[in-house]
Order: C-alpha cells, then structure tokens, then sequence
C-alpha cells in the first residue's frame, strides 16, 4: 500500500462537521456588510512580492520573516498573500476604482504566514475585512468601527470584546515621537529583549505591543504618542470620540496601541478579548492615508480592518453561539421499483425547482425499504417521501415524518408543493 499523504503543518482540513459552523459565521457577515452597503471584492491569492515590500513595510517581521516567497518559472518573485490590504489597493488602483471615487469594499478568504502553528493562529488563514477610500473624515472611520460593533450583536458577543482606540498622527508628528522614544528606550536598553532592541533601530514604534513583562515595565513611563499628536490629527481623533460616544460604542484609549504594518496613520483600533486565552484580538484596524499613493495611485484617503475568521469561529464556538447540526437534508426521498426511480427523480426535482431552500437528498444505491430508511434517518431529514408501486399506480406520494410522532400520510402528487410550503414554513 503506498503511503499515505498528510497535509502540511499549519494547513488545516475542514471537515463537514467544521464548515456547517463556518457557513453560519460567513452568512452573518454577509448580511451585516450587505446592510452598510459594501461590495465584495476578490482578488488572487498569489501577488507580486514588490507589493508586499512596499506597502507592509521590508523592517516587518511579516516581511522577514513570514511571508511564502518563491520564484516562478519566469524568475518572477511571487507571494502568497499575508493579508488583504494591499491586494485591494492594487486592485482598485490597476482597475481605476480609487481616484477621486469612494468605494466601501470588503474581502473574505485566506491568507499565508509562515509562523509556528498554535491554536487560532495557523500558516494558511482565513480574514475577513472591509475598506473604504475616498473619505477622509472622522465619520467613516466610525462607520467601519460601529459596523464591527454591529457585527458582535449579531454573533451575541457584543459583551465579550473591548474597543481600544489610539492615534498614530500623521508622518511628521510620528518622526518626532520617534525620535523621543527611541532616545528613551536607549536609556533603558538593558531591560529590552533582543526582539525589542532589533526593532529599536528598524521599527522602534513596535516595540511598544511587545508583550515581554521586561519590556512592558520599561514602558511605563515612555513618552506617549498622544502628547505629540498634531493638531488635525487631534481634531480627528475627538471627532472619532463624539461619534462613537453618540453611537453607544464604550471605548478605552490605549497610548501603547500600534499595528503591526508600516502604512497605518491616524485612527488605529482592536477589539479584543479575555476568552481566548493569549490570542486576544479579534479585530483590527486603522486608517491609511498614503498607502493608495505609495502603491502607485493618486493621493486617497482610506480605512479598513480586517479579521481573523479562525479566532471567531472558536471564540463564538466555545461560547456556544454556534448551532451544529449533522443533518445535510429537510427532505429524504425513497423509492421501491424501476418506474417508482423515475417517479422519485421527478418528485425531487420538482420540490428543488418550487422550493429551492429545502435541501432534497435522493437514495441511491438500491436496496430494500429498511435498508433506505436507515440512510434517511442519518442524513438527519425531517420528512421522507416515498414512491412505491401503489404510489406510482395512484400519482400519489407517501409523506412519513421522521423526526416527530406524527402518523404519515399519503396525498397526490399534484398537492405535494403546497403540502411541503405549508410543513416547512
């Protein structure tokens, strides 16, 4: 027997108890998205490796470090995305969706990031995320934040995460926060980990989400981001306050919040957790005035976020918002006799064609009437309908219900929709 292939570490299989849960999770954002007015865009999974280098950042430890890089047959340096961002200011810049237009978009499926698998948190992973260009104000980043909030009442978590707010400021302001916390850092440098003192000279802003205890304590009294803001940024970010103070949306400034991605400005925000254990946000986001520009568009403004797919799923598991069922069909249909086959074929596609929610699975495979209704009591259908020589001889269906006590009944054929839109309400 030859071997057997196994999957590659960190990319997982959903089986079909999994993606039922994954189904319920992806139609709830469908229908939040929908209710903002957000178009879905898709873009390939694979880009040029220069997109990903010049909008993340070369000093990133996604970049670095994480990132499957390969060269393809015409020596061309390929990616395999590690997040969603920058594939859609590349789409909207080549497609001409960006200048001088507002577009609220959003995306949904996986990205790749060679990290050490841990729970939550694999090599191939699922995001979902929303951007807008082409609104500058303060209004639109609420709007993306309020849209996120509506999102955790619709899962049923909405007391489960915490909003934590920050500014970036703008180009200029953050240079000159950089250089005073850089000269702070260096004064305390024996406290730093190596990790810190490496991004101390490529990326010192960083070193502030670090979570080494050491290193958090050095913090303590750092130069904060907020005192240096400049004016318009300040403006900003109290207008960003009213809005969400209007909307009911609590919310903790956190000084020490950045992101881990080079093009952020201005607005920055996360929604965690304390339900996850150490994987804590949920959601992340920011505005990112230059990134359209530095990718080769005209000067836009734009804001987004995105979301780890595999991280809610788990948090709305294990908080038991998600429902598994094991049945694939409403409807089970069984049939004893060559003419009553065709018969059956003709019944279920009928129900399909005038009842197209209704999930109608056919018996294959032959066998006696038992050995059928053992088939249809593990698809988990509620009804079967069954076509046998009488049922063939009269037009008439036999309708027996599987899961309550009812006593089944037989009708024609020609009443059976009606019967079925009447049962399945």
């Amino acid at each position: 027997m030859a071997k057997q292939i196994q999957k590659i570490r960190g990319m997982n299989d959903f089986l079909p108890e999994e993606t039922t849960k994954w189904q319920q999770v992806e139609n709830l954002i469908r229908q939040v998205v929908a209710a903002y007015g957000y178009s879905e865009i898709r873009t390939p999974i694979i880009e040029s490796t220069s997109l990903f280098k010049r909008s993340i950042g070369e000093v990133t430890d996604i970049v670095e470090k994480e990132m499957y890089t390969f060269d393809d047959r015409d020596g061309d340096s390929l990616t395999l995305r590690p997040e969603g961002t920058a594939s859609c200011v590349r789409a909207g810049n080549q497609h001409g969706l960006i200048y001088n237009q507002e577009q609220r978009l959003w995306y949904m499926g996986p990205m790749f990031r060679y990290e050490r698998p841990q729970k939550g948190r694999y090599r191939q992973f699922h995001q979902f995320g929303c951007e807008v260009f082409g609104l500058n104000g303060p209004d639109i980043d609420a709007e993306v934040i309020i849209l996120t909030a509506r999102l955790w009442k619709t899962f049923g978590i909405a007391d489960k995460v915490k909003l934590e707010l920050n500014s970036l400021g703008s180009n200029e302001a953050r240079a000159v926060y950089r250089e005073k916390l850089v000269e702070y850092l260096k004064a305390h440098e024996e406290m730093l980990d190596e990790d810190s003192k490496r991004r101390l000279e490529s990326n010192p802003l960083r070193v502030l989400d670090s979570k080494d205890k050491d290193v958090q304590a050095a913090l303590e009294n750092a130069p904060k981001l907020i005192d240096y803001l400049d004016d318009e940024s300040r403006e900003h970010l109290d207008g960003l306050c009213k809005l969400l103070d209007g909307a009911g949306i609590k919310y903790e400034i956190n000084h020490k919040l950045v992101r881990g991605l080079d093009y952020y400005n201005r607005t920055v925000f996360e929604w965690v957790t304390k339900d996850l254990g150490s994987q804590g946000t949920v959601c992340a986001g920011g505005r990112y005035d230059g990134l359209v520009e530095q990718l080769g568009g005209r000067p836009t403004p734009a804001v987004g976020f995105a979301m780890g797919m595999e991280r809610m799923v788990l948090l709305l598991d294990a908080l038991g918002r998600l429902h598994q069922s094991d049945a694939v069909a409403d409807i089970y249909v069984l049939g004893s006799g060559e003419q009553a086959a065709v018969v059956a074929n003709q019944l279920a596609e009928q129900v399909r064609d005038k009842l197209p929610r209704l999930r109608v699975m056919n018996h294959r495979g032959g066998g006696n009437f038992k050995k059928q209704f053992k088939r249809a009591d593990k698809s988990g259908a509620q009804v079967a309908l069954i076509v046998g020589e009488d049922e063939v001889s009269n037009e008439q269906v036999t309708i027996k219900y599987l899961r309550t006590g009812t006593e089944q009944v037989t009708i024609s054929q020609e009443q059976l929709i009606d019967y079925l839109s009447e049962y399945f309400v």
